[in-house]
């Protein structure tokens, strides 16, 4: 490492101590507003129970507990320090205030915010004395050989507690211990920042039930999107079948038993119009079979992967597509991200086909730091698309459901419509 680097590396180092310090200074005002508001939930809240309003006092003062603790975790985060949100309370179907004050007295995170704010008071009032005493002790005693001659020459130093008394100069002694005090301070004030870190991961803790359950909740509300959404395709997959290449195909077969029959008859003509009948309808049932399997994941999916199927589904657009891919060839993805990709490709084209009236359509898919893929579709049509019930896209929605998936729609009147789906890395 150069010299520059190094004096960048301290003043970097510095720069967060100070930062963390002014951290640890602001926290005790905080920490005293917090310790006043834990006195008086039981001081004035409980006595005010006999009436109704001491409901709306505790859930006032629990809700103000919550926000300063929630106040109080931003800042860390600031900081650079990973803290989880914490959970906040359901919502009233009817807002009125009692069931609001009830649904905060139900809400764990702020009776854990009310003991963190006990716990908070001292740890602060101790981090702030630590902080500040060692900033200024260290600074002062580097700043000895100014400030010390004023002092008694009759009074005892450093060099006499420590024996040296006559062998070294006071002021060197007070230098040696400012500069390893100034040192030794950014890691003394990070210990103390770990402190409060610590305290307020314990007060997160009341939060994972709610957020376990809220989960469970999504994952039960995603999986019936998913069966629901299935169980539309099927139904109409099998209802096209049977009203398009089902009804098709009796038709061809009429036509070629006629037409075997004038062949028999020595009837050339008429047997060569129903032949030309059966080639028309097999051709017809063909392209409904081609619309019928954008409701199915293609076999080049599965066997070549999503960057060949899109230029699948781009080779089979009536609108001019623009497709890239960045995922190599040879990487494949789990199964279930691919297919919710491939759909919202599929979905995107079909319905830009149909209603955008457009000339182009771009296709961009990657990959995200964190792993994410996304799937991004833009025209240049005429807009005006939405997710409104009865449109395509709300079972495109159902279907991103399942994979933890979301889907923004961008569609003004007259400015094309863009498709942004992002599936997250974790899905299976």
């Amino acid at each position: 490492m150069s010299d520059d680097e190094a004096v960048r590396v301290r003043r970097g180092v510095y720069a967060r101590s100070a930062r963390e310090t002014g951290f640890l200074i602001a926290q005790l005002p905080v920490a005293i507003a917090g310790f006043v508001l834990f006195v008086l939930v039981p001081a004035l809240g409980v006595p005010l129970l006999v009436l109704v309003i001491g409901l709306a006092v505790i859930a006032g003062l629990l809700g103000a507990l919550n926000g300063l603790g929630e106040f109080t975790r931003g800042r860390l985060r600031r900081l650079g320090y990973h803290l989880e949100q914490g959970s906040r309370p359901t919502p009233a179907v009817k807002s009125t205030w009692v069931r609001r004050s009830f649904r905060r007295l139900q809400h764990g995170q702020s009776w854990m915010d009310w003991l963190r704010a006990l716990l908070d008071f001292p740890l602060a009032i101790a981090t702030f004395a630590i902080a500040v005493s060692w900033w200024v002790a260290s600074a002062g005693s580097v700043l000895f050989w100014i400030w010390g001659r004023f002092l008694p020459d009759d009074s005892e130093g450093l060099a006499w507690l420590i024996g040296l008394d006559g062998l070294v100069p006071d002021w060197a002694i007070h230098l040696v211990v400012g500069v390893l005090g100034l040192l030794a301070a950014p890691w003394v004030v990070r210990g103390l920042i770990a402190a409060h870190v610590g305290l307020e991961r314990f007060a997160l803790l009341a939060s994972r039930p709610a957020k376990l359950r809220s989960r469970i909740d999504d994952l039960t509300a995603s999986r019936a999107a998913v069966v629901d959404s299935e169980a539309h395709a099927l139904r109409r997959i099998e209802r096209d079948l049977h009203d398009g290449p089902q009804q098709r195909l009796v038709r061809t077969t009429m036509d070629v038993q006629t037409a075997l029959r004038r062949i028999d008859a020595g009837d050339a003509e008429a047997a060569r119009e129903h032949l030309q009948s059966a080639l028309e309808q097999v051709e017809s049932g063909l392209g409904e079979l081609r619309t019928l399997s954008r409701g199915i994941a293609p076999p080049v999916l599965a066997d070549r992967g999503l960057a060949a199927a899109i230029g699948s589904l781009a080779g089979q657009s009536p609108i001019r597509v623009q497709a890239d891919v960045a995922i190599p060839a040879d990487r494949r993805l789990a199964l279930a991200r691919e297919t919710a990709a491939y759909f919202v490709v599929s979905e995107a084209l079909a319905n830009a086909g149909k209603h955008s009236g457009a000339s182009l359509v771009q296709v961009h898919v990657d990959e995200t730091a964190s792993g994410a893929l996304r799937v991004r579709v833009s025209d240049d049509g005429r807009g005006g698309a939405h997710l409104g019930k009865g449109h395509g896209l709300v079972g495109l929605v159902d279907r991103l459901q399942g994979v933890d998936g979301t889907l923004e729609v961008i569609s003004p009147e007259g400015g094309g419509t863009t498709l942004h789906a992002v599936i997250p890395a974790s899905t299976p």
